[in-house]
């Protein structure tokens, strides 16, 4: 049974043209070589795929199912003309791409729908790994492209490039000590503070640790579960509280020594020796252009 690609155009075609000289017409071929090769298609496969009783052909049951089957394999025709393109054009067959939960969610939607519209044959695997967590997979190759929280010292290899602020706010439970009276830094000290953890070891960790007894906690979305029922009292980002369910639960403390925001720098970081495909530039391009939060003299580039 040889059943070629030109044969399966030429049904599809006139499938959804209704007629052979349609389907002639929209290939821009002769309407008996588009009916020869729909008649040379029925007799490989031993089906009528049309009835040609009336005017125009109609399709049988057997042609309705194997249409379907005909567009798959067209369509993976010129998925495969577009994988081919894109890999002569240089572009990245694959990206892996390591963004802290830091970074705002709902950004990402919509700046990876245009990612999709201008590389849609780019495979993506987005990780979100925290802090140091990130900046170690660039570093090691496992990651292309890393969004973090700003380190105070990168690795030499990797460069880097602020791209926003983002607020973190201390938050307490409705019933937490924290919660009834204006609050001294000392007393911060005294109550459990519940931190994000990366699972590295390094001084980024602590950078906020400020209470003698902590727990850490592998997402900020648990840590405010946490703080809702009065295990701690930890900082969170704005974004992270305005879109979980327990935001109605939780209290900003009356700080006696701060207006209780502290801005955190993200920053893009890469591997200098690796140079960046199409795919990953446009990447690059993209979050300096968001430009998440308010950036302020404290931006910086390496």
């Amino acid at each position: 049974m040889a059943v070629s690609l030109d044969q399966l155009q030429a049904f599809v075609a006139a499938a959804e043209a209704g007629s052979f000289s349609g389907a002639a017409r929209a290939l821009r071929k002769a309407q008996s070589a588009v009916s020869t090769q729909v008649a040379n298609l029925e007799a490989d496969l031993g089906l009528e795929l049309f009835s040609r009783a009336g005017r125009n052909p109609v399709l049988t049951p057997a042609g309705e199912r194997l249409l379907l089957e005909a567009r798959v394999v067209l369509e993976r025709r010129e998925h495969l003309i577009g994988v081919a393109r894109s890999l002569e054009q240089r572009v990245e067959n694959r990206l892996v791409v390591a963004i802290d939960e830091l970074y705002p969610e709902h950004a990402l939607g919509a700046l990876f729908a245009d990612f999709a519209r201008c590389f849609p044959f780019v495979e993506l695997e987005l990780l979100f790994p925290l802090m140091e967590d990130v900046s170690r997979m660039v570093q090691s190759g496992a990651a292309d492209l890393g969004v973090m929280w700003r380190q105070e010292t990168l690795p030499t290899e990797l460069g880097f490039q602020t791209i926003g602020w983002v607020p973190l706010k201390l938050v307490c439970g409705r019933d937490h000590p924290l919660a009834k009276a204006r609050v001294e830094w000392e007393e911060l000290k005294r109550h459990r503070q519940i931190l994000v953890a990366a699972r590295s070891d390094g001084e980024e960790k602590r950078r906020l640790r400020v209470a003698a007894e902590v727990w850490w906690v592998e997402s900020h979305w648990v840590i405010l579960e946490m703080v809702k029922h009065g295990i701690g009292w930890a900082f969170v980002t704005d974004h992270v509280i305005a879109h979980s369910l327990t935001a109605p639960d939780l209290v900003t403390p009356d700080l006696q020594f701060d207006k209780g925001d502290w801005p955190i720098a993200l920053e893009l970081v890469w591997h200098k020796q690796r140079p960046c495909g199409p795919a990953a530039s446009w990447l690059r391009e993209r979050f300096a252009a968001e430009k998440v939060g308010t950036l302020s003299g404290g931006d910086r580039m390496g």
